[in-house]
């Protein structure tokens, strides 16, 4: 192919890291006056840029809105035609280009102004329009793109993509955003449910949850389990509190001793005392408790220890948990 292919790949990295390491020099005052005038926007933060740059805005607009920053990415050219009705004079608009001399970007910024909004430029170019139009400029200059060509953006949109990070996690710790917050705009993904999804929204209830009384005989708690397709049976007295749970080790261990076991009662084999938690538990937090007792599967209890539930490992797993 007439190149060594690991060596130019490492070549490439090799770039793109230098980009990275040399933005830190930039990390200035000029920083810190974006992270000011973005806490202190009233309005939204609006994030554009055109092709490459446009992209890595797309992913800058994302990483602030779901970190606690309300922000919408504007296409640089839908923007001049109708679309900059979204933004308001209260908003705080993010540019990204690295020449700082595409046309859109240079018909968007006497507008911008006119409107009212904050600029802040993350561009390659200081001596470019937008820089000169913008309240706030982050510099991103590269020395060299790590195309061969020197054509497509490379190492230039890693620097843009690191300056956006940085930004993001700065505002971030600056708005004492925590793990609680994070899972809130995450519901749907692992961190959402690990904060978030309690026992009482995944435990089996009514029919799906067999309760069986002390003196009823394993016949019938086994007909019972297997009619809900559960791994076990909670045992109550005669006041409804529970008092054991019956699972199928319970069944398997005492069946190799007593082949008649099926005609005893409930309450001379269950397990006593069992493992129980309430509904109000995060789900992760029974997860680690089945995992270190090695259980697959708790009763849940009210205030009164009577049985409102049961959680199992298969409900933890259908849930995303496992």
């Amino acid at each position: 192919m007439g190149i060594n292919i690991i060596r130019r790949a490492r070549q490439v990295l090799d770039i793109e890291a230098e980009a990275i390491t040399n933005l830190k020099k930039n990390i200035n005052r000029d920083f810190q006056k974006a992270t000011q005038l973005i806490l202190s926007s009233k309005g939204r933060i609006v994030v554009t840029g055109m092709g490459k740059a446009g992209i890595i805005g797309q992913k800058l607009s994302a990483t602030l809105s779901s970190t606690g920053t309300p922000s919408l990415f504007l296409h640089s050219a839908e923007a001049i035609h109708g679309d900059l009705g979204r933004v308001t004079g209260e908003d705080a608009v993010i540019i990204l280009s690295n020449s700082g001399e595409t046309e859109e970007i240079k018909k968007l910024l006497p507008i911008l102004k006119k409107i009212g909004a904050k600029i802040i430029a993350i561009t390659g170019n200081l001596k470019s329009i937008l820089a000169r139009y913008s309240d706030v400029v982050l510099n991103t200059a590269v020395k060299k793109e790590a195309c061969p060509l020197g054509l497509a953006p490379t190492a230039s949109t890693t620097a843009m993509l690191a300056m956006s990070d940085a930004l993001s996690v700065c505002l971030l710790e600056l708005k004492g955003f925590t793990e609680k917050d994070f899972a809130l705009y995450h519901p749907g993904g692992l961190l959402g449910k690990r904060l978030l999804l309690k026992v009482e929204d995944i435990m089996r209830m009514g029919p799906a949850n067999p309760v069986v009384s002390e003196n009823q005989r394993i016949s019938s708690v086994l007909f019972k389990i297997t009619r809900v397709r559960a791994g076990s049976a909670t045992v109550v007295n005669k006041k409804g509190k529970l008092t054991g749970i019956f699972t199928d080790g319970d069944l398997r261990r005492h069946l190799e001793r007593d082949p008649d076991l099926t005609k005893r009662k409930v309450k001379e084999v269950m397990t006593k005392n069992p493992i129980t938690v309430e509904p109000q538990m995060l789900a992760a937090q029974v997860l680690r408790i089945l995992q270190e007792k090695k259980i697959d599967e708790v009763p849940v209890i009210d205030e009164r220890g009577r049985p409102v539930g049961l959680l199992d490992v298969q409900d933890l797993l259908k849930a995303g948990l496992v």
